[in-house]
């Protein structure tokens, strides 16, 4: 079996290679250079991929910065320091406009040359930063029109599923079944603001809710974060 899987090189698209490779597909690695501000995260997603010998593993590069509107895309302060009340409340300025239905359309057309019905998505609609394109009503739209939309679909050579495996998992389950499938944490890098060199600033969204998942399912973390 075959399965494309979405790679950034964060903590949830690296554990759900691991859950890919677990459940015995043969993994296709797709990660994009987007113009991130975090780009130091492909460097993360290439070792992941080596770490979990995928069978390929492919980095696009889409300019995202032609449209903006993102503390990730633009000259944008990235929000510090805020709690997970206010992370939950409404759509965060780290959202990146269609960036999952961009990737997952590139993603689609990957699979379609390869003959391949499975695609693997990191999304989690539980301690996620209020992004629209996590939630699992998009995803079930997504797959819907995937069907509809590609040579092999229409053949009936392919029927696309995307799986998500931490959909309903918190950040601390997440950080549980990265363990269970043997995902070396240090590899992974999840800071939307890194500082020079690619340490993680351990203020961010991402930061603050990968160190509480951390704390949560009582591990410790590998990376070291300013005091």
């Amino acid at each position: 079996m075959k399965a494309i899987c979405l790679l950034s090189g964060g903590l949830d698209s690296s554990t759900c290679l691991g859950v890919a490779r677990r459940d015995g597909f043969e993994c296709y690695a797709l990660s994009f250079d987007y113009g991130q501000r975090h780009r130091i995260e492909l460097e993360a997603a290439a070792r992941v991929a080596s770490f979990f010998s995928v069978k390929e593993h492919r980095t696009v590069r889409i300019d995202l910065r032609a449209f903006g509107s993102s503390a990730l895309t633009a000259e944008i302060e990235v929000p510090k320091h805020r709690t997970v009340e206010e992370m939950s409340q409404g759509i965060p300025i780290t959202y990146v406009p269609a960036r999952n239905t961009i990737f997952l359309a590139y993603a689609l057309a990957w699979a379609e040359v390869l003959e391949c019905s499975d695609i693997f998505i990191g999304v989690n609609a539980i301690d996620y930063s209020g992004y629209p394109d996590c939630r699992p009503e998009f995803i079930r739209a997504f797959e819907n029109m995937a069907n509809l939309a590609t040579k092999a679909g229409v053949e009936g050579r392919t029927h696309t599923h995307v799986h998500t495996p931490l959909a309903a998992l918190n950040k601390a389950g997440i950080v549980r079944l990265a363990d269970q499938v043997g995902l070396d944490f240090s590899l992974t890098h999840s800071c939307y603001d890194p500082q020079e060199g690619g340490q993680p600033c351990g203020q961010c969204d991402s930061c603050l809710l990968r160190r509480k998942g951390f704390s949560e399912a009582g591990f410790p973390d590998p990376l070291a974060y300013p005091n």
